[in-house]
């Protein structure tokens, strides 16, 4: 029944043009546009992620995307050149050093950064 031949992801923001600048100029990331007046991120495995204006639009209180990369330092490095701004915690079971980055916390080392509508994503090592 949900054996779909492509399967996607999405979510809102509140100012779509500032969005596609951001995922464009910040990220380098492939965005088109969709007639439908929302745009999408196209990825290299052909799978893509919708996003769409939602004038009420709340940020996400999790992650909604993460972005393996081989080397972190570098990738954390490169977007805070870029303007990004790292998330720190300092929380019990969450803690990241003075880049935004967690490590040895139980799973990959990973940094989480919001876009300009505040959803959270991450780049983790792969």
């Amino acid at each position: 029944m949900l054996n779909s031949k492509e399967v996607f992801s999405s979510f809102s923001v509140n100012d779509l043009s500032k969005a596609k600048e951001f995922y464009k100029d910040v990220l380098g990331l492939e965005v088109v546009d969709n007639p439908m007046g929302i745009i999408e991120i196209h990825f290299p495995n052909s799978s893509k992620v919708m996003v769409y204006p939602k004038p009420n639009h709340t940020p996400a209180t999790f992650t909604v995307l993460n972005f393996p990369v081989e080397d972190i330092d570098q990738a954390v490095d490169e977007l805070i050149k870029k303007g990004v701004q790292f998330e720190i915690y300092d929380e019990e079971y969450l803690k990241t050093d003075e880049k935004g980055i967690s490590r040895n916390n139980g799973g990959p080392s990973i940094a989480w950064f919001k876009d300009p509508a505040g959803n959270i994503f991450s780049v983790l090592k792969s």
